[in-house]
């Protein structure tokens, strides 16, 4: 039986139709050199600004996510669904994060050159044995879908800069096949951005390492820096939502367990991500009598922050997360490289 999603897509396929009779009535004699060259369509906005680096002037790129925007819950419009259609190159995270995809590309036409920017990377199930104690409280079809949904593993990999890097690598060999793109272009591009994704890594860790690690304990809104932690030697004590998924919710009994971890483990703050709402946050922190970090000092999780943030861009979310991380147990982080746009 066709799901909602699918019921969905396909009226966004109808809708697709008459917004392609519109657009080429529209650009019949003008804007035509808008579409010329190369045009690339990245879902998330972590994937989109990878691939623009990496692309430079050799290609456009066209983001499908907007800033602040989940994509474990996103539903493609049909003039999404027209510039996915007429694309040369689709560049996905990967990883089972977009659900939705392999309808999307249906629904479009979509024929060009798909790059999955998770190839080699293994994945990891959960951060810790929390994740997983959450799942079975939350229990029902619930905790089913959310399982389902991620059943390889995490697929937040972009948290952890040296698998960035793996991610950026993949899209310039998957850029680098589509025809008429330059090549050479592409190959110099990613390896000035690699630089300095090895120089966002290499300030991280010089950082990380003033910190004993028995102090290194973080709770956030959801499991999504697992590959982060893990990159750093970080503890993760919990999470407010009890999923992978931003849009799941905390069980009365949930929340209680994890103001007693944040009492147990000495935890001294609670960090809301920007991409969601911080009020469960707030809750837990004020329970617990911790700090709570959100709005303007929440985490880039999920998504890039707006225009003029300091996540616009992903070297910016990650100074960002990492400078206000170490303020929360105390340290005065050194400056970050001038290559990162700091």
């Amino acid at each position: 039986m066709p799901t909602a999603s699918h019921r969905h897509l396909r009226l966004s396929a109808l809708a697709l139709g008459a917004a392609s009779v519109t657009l080429l009535a529209g650009c019949a004699t003008a804007g035509s050199s808008e579409s010329d060259g190369v045009q690339v369509v990245a879902t998330t906005t972590q994937v989109a600004d990878f691939t623009r680096e990496v692309a430079g002037e050799a290609a456009e790129v066209t983001g499908l996510l907007e800033p602040g925007q989940s994509a474990h819950s996103f539903d493609p419009s049909a003039a999404q669904l027209l510039a996915l259609g007429s694309a040369d190159a689709l560049v996905v995270n990967g990883a089972g994060l977009e659900s939705w995809i392999d309808d999307a590309v249906a629904a479009s036409g979509f024929d060009g050159v798909l790059v999955d920017a998770s190839t080699g990377i293994e994945l990891e199930a959960t951060d810790d044995d929390h994740a997983g104690d959450h799942e079975a409280e939350a229990g029902g079809e619930q905790a089913d879908e959310h399982a389902d949904e991620h059943a390889d593993g995490n697929p937040h990999i972009w948290t952890d800069p040296a698998l960035a890097e793996r991610m950026v690598a993949n899209i310039a060999d998957g850029l680098e096949t589509v025809p008429g793109i330059d090549a050479d272009a592409i190959d110099e591009n990613a390896a000035d951005y690699t630089e300095r994704l090895q120089a966002l890594d290499a300030w991280i860790e010089e950082n990380v390492a003033t910190v004993p690690v028995e102090e290194r304990l973080l709770v956030t809104n959801h499991d999504a820096f697992t590959y982060f932690l893990h990159a750093y030697d970080i503890t993760f004590v919990g999470s407010v939502i009890p999923s992978f998924d931003d849009n799941a919710e905390p069980s009365a009994a949930e929340i209680d367990a994890l103001v007693e971890r944040i009492a147990e483990t000495g935890v001294r703050a609670v960090f809301s991500e920007a991409s969601i709402s911080p009020k469960a946050a707030e809750t837990i922190a004020d329970e617990a009598g911790v700090a709570v970090y959100s709005g303007e000092d929440a985490l880039y999780g999920d998504s890039l922050g707006q225009p003029g943030s300091d996540g616009e861009t992903y070297l910016g979310s990650q100074v960002h997360n990492v400078e206000l991380i170490l303020e929360s147990w105390g340290v005065e982080p050194s400056p970050a490289p001038a290559v990162l746009g700091g």
